[in-house]
């Protein structure tokens, strides 16, 4: 009897099945079940390893022991008209079958019904199970400390809901302006309610001694605004006021409320202080009404980025200097809109640009001291140009008209990170943080300057804290998986952090990108990072792509993702078609970085590799490291990558090694390159491990 016909007589081979497939079974429920009962991670790498290690002591028995009537006996000793090892086969192939029919099962019903469950209760359960969320001590409360809470629409028409808005923001401005007292930022107490029940509470989120509440009801012509200052430890209320008005005698109310919170919190106010409470901005109600509408407008364009509801706001300032061409602060607001849809959405033209700067200009002839024309100068030069110092002035002169204007502290925070000063970045972060505790954008920002230190462990904690009070951020999203996938290299925190909805677009800031994290998009990167890369196509596959640039950004993911699994020959004649059509693109935006790290990834699927290479180059030329050293970097590691799947590795390690040596944290780390398959063809160069062994910028350990 041959080898092989002697495992079968003996059952070796239906023991080994039985016991893979029980083994995978045995495996998958205590994955399961185990996590339920707050049982240690390592008992289910034990139950792994004692199942590994028994499978050949299994094989063995079976050879040399058999299953009789009257129970085990070496198989010497059974004689072969008596054995019944035949019928014992035949039980052996029903359990294999069964435990199949379990297999097939737990992953159907895991994969179809119980994991999109799964992955949203995981969440939930990530957020509460990981450290406190905050990782400072909060210092001692201000006397002079106030927050300024959502104004109630009393109106009876819900599309008033501008007008008590605006009048907020208007008293929110005036008390900002005063270096003597802390003023909580809007985007920390906009989620509040008008009147919270847990005032205290509220207080000790927003670290302030003192809380204003306030009513607008707005009928026809008249309008009465209600006012209190409550003591938020004491419930007591310090002052209160109604203010009677008519649209058109409504202005001034803003500075004489700001004027009555100063004393009731006994404030030193500076002569130019009181001037800049005093001082009204407009006397015409029509255009102040319009002014109203643009600004809470932009408010909601500025949380989605929408492009139609940026114009919708920029309309209304235009409506509103029209009325009155001498409002300053409509001109500087108009600016300032322009220059957010510019960065964040969609990027204004030279001549738009132009008219930019004429309103900011025409703003500070009007006021040369207005806080919001400074600040609408500063990101002129910072997001129009880049003037980073130029910047700098203009947001430091903003905060000395506006001490508590958070989104210059945001300004001087996010040159610094551009100049490489990282370090001084999270300084201003820090300081943003105390006015603006409950901003998930701040945090998120803090968050990302971390990691960009390889500060992973702070920057999870911080990005975890942003995610509680925004869970469908999609930039936080996006951070935390950074983190986690390439800073801690931990898979499953990195699946159970990012949720982002199916209809993702391409944001503004896949525009600047160069990785190839971003040319695939970080939801799919999940499973291309865990080399599953039919379930990273079939994320595209199920994308809606409603515009040419996502359809195209679109088919060169999947070419990525292909040529990365190893499929190049098949993807010739797709490449072949993709080359006209980039080719068409950046003859009409040639410094466009998204064109230009797509376009040399279709050179390398075609074999081009000079003019891939090249084409990368170009990209690092137009953003380098110089000109931003935060979104150079990306283009730096999209070389690097290029030059690896190209041929070139001397290419990709010296832009590694430059990598490495920065913060640059959000994008290469140690982890990443020791995991990620889109460096798999400098693995087997001896330099790969020598990258492997560096010690990066700012690592707060060795990384894992």
């Amino acid at each position: 009897m041959s080898f092989f016909a002697e495992l079968r007589r003996r059952n070796v081979i239906r023991m080994a099945g039985l016991y893979l497939v029980g083994g995978w079974v045995v495996i998958q429920v205590a994955e399961t079940l185990l996590p339920a009962f707050d049982i240690p991670a390592w008992v289910l790498r034990a139950i792994i390893i004692v199942i590994a290690l028994g499978f050949i002591p299994a094989l063995i028995f079976s050879w040399v022991f058999e299953l009789t009537p009257e129970g085990l006996k070496r198989d010497t000793e059974v004689d072969r008209e008596r054995s019944i090892a035949p019928q014992t086969g035949q039980r052996m192939n029903y359990m294999i079958a069964g435990l199949m029919a379990v297999a097939l099962a737990y992953f159907a019903i895991d994969r179809f019904v119980v994991g999109p469950t799964r992955d949203a209760l995981n969440v939930a359960a990530s957020l509460k199970s990981r450290p406190p969320a905050d990782p400072v001590v909060d210092p001692p409360v201000d006397a002079k400390s106030i927050a300024v809470l959502p104004f109630e629409n009393l109106s009876g028409d819900k599309d008033n809901e501008y007008f008590a808005s605006g009048m907020q923001d208007m008293i929110l401005t005036k008390l900002a302006g005063i270096a003597d007292l802390k003023v909580i930022s809007r985007t920390s107490t906009e989620k509040y309610a008008s009147h919270p029940d847990n005032l205290k509470t509220v207080a000790q989120q927003l670290g302030v001694a003192t809380i204003l509440e306030g009513s607008v009801q707005k009928s026809g012509n008249a309008v009465l605004i209600n006012v209190q200052l409550i003591d938020a430890q004491s419930d007591v209320h310090l002052w209160a006021e109604a203010y009677p008005r008519t649209l058109e005698n409504i202005f001034g109310v803003e500075g004489e409320v700001a004027q009555k919170i100063a004393d009731a919190l006994k404030a030193k106010l500076t002569s130019a202080e009181s001037t800049n409470i005093a001082s009204v901005s407009t006397r015409n109600p029509e255009a102040y009404d319009y002014y109203f509408k643009a600004e809470y407008l932009m408010g909601q364009a500025m949380e989605s980025w929408d492009k139609a509801t940026f114009l919708d706001a920029d309309a209304n300032f235009r409506k509103a200097i029209a009325l009155d061409p001498d409002f300053a602060l409509a001109h500087a607001k108009l600016a300032y809109c322009q220059l957010d849809r510019h960065w964040f959405s969609s990027g204004l033209s030279p001549a738009e640009m132009a008219e930019t700067r004429q309103s900011i200009d025409r703003a500070l002839a009007l006021a040369p001291d207005l806080p919001d024309a400074h600040l609408a100068l500063g990101y002129y030069e910072y997001w129009g140009f880049r003037r980073y110092d130029a910047a700098t002035v203009e947001f430091k002169r903003t905060l000395e008209l506006s001490p508590n204007n958070v989104e210059a502290i945001n300004g001087l925070a996010f040159v610094a990170r551009r100049t490489g000063h990282v370090e001084q970045a999270v300084t201003h972060l820090e300081r943003v943080l105390t006015l603006a505790p409950r901003d998930a954008r701040a945090n998120t920002s803090l968050g990302e300057t971390l990691a960009m230190l390889r500060r992973y462990t702070e920057a999870d904690r911080w990005l975890t804290r942003s995610l509680a009070m925004a869970p469908a951020d999609a930039n936080a999203m996006d951070q935390l998986l950074q983190v986690r996938l390439f800073g801690l290299g931990d898979l499953a925190g990195a699946r159970d952090a990012f949720r982002q909805p199916p209809d993702w677009r391409i944001s503004g800031q896949r525009r600047w990108a160069g990785d190839v994290f971003f040319l695939i998009n970080p939801r799919a990167y999940i499973h291309f990072f865990e080399r599953r890369f039919d379930d990273a196509l079939h994320d595209w596959d199920t994308a809606p792509a409603t515009t040419d640039e996502e359809r195209l950004a679109g088919r060169v993911a999947r070419v990525a993702i292909r040529l990365v699994a190893g499929e190049r020959d098949s993807l010739r004649s797709e490449c072949a078609a993709l080359e006209p059509l980039l080719g068409a693109e950046l003859r009409r935006q040639p410094e466009s970085l998204g064109l230009l790290h797509q376009s040399s990834w279709v050179e390398v699927c075609l074999g081009n590799k000079a003019r891939a290479i090249a084409t990368a180059k170009r990209a690092v030329e137009v953003l380098p490291l110089t000109k931003d050293g935060y979104f150079g970097a990306y283009q730096l590691s999209g070389l690097a990558q290029i030059a690896a799947h190209a041929d070139a590795p001397d290419q990709a390690f010296e832009a590694l090694h430059q990598l490495l040596a920065i913060p640059a944290g959000t994008i290469i780390s140690v982890t990443r390159l020791r995991l990620d398959p889109v460096w798999d063809p400098l693995r087997r160069d001896p330099r790969f491990e020598t990258l492997l062994k560096a010690r990066a910028y700012g690592s707060e350990t060795t990384e894992p």
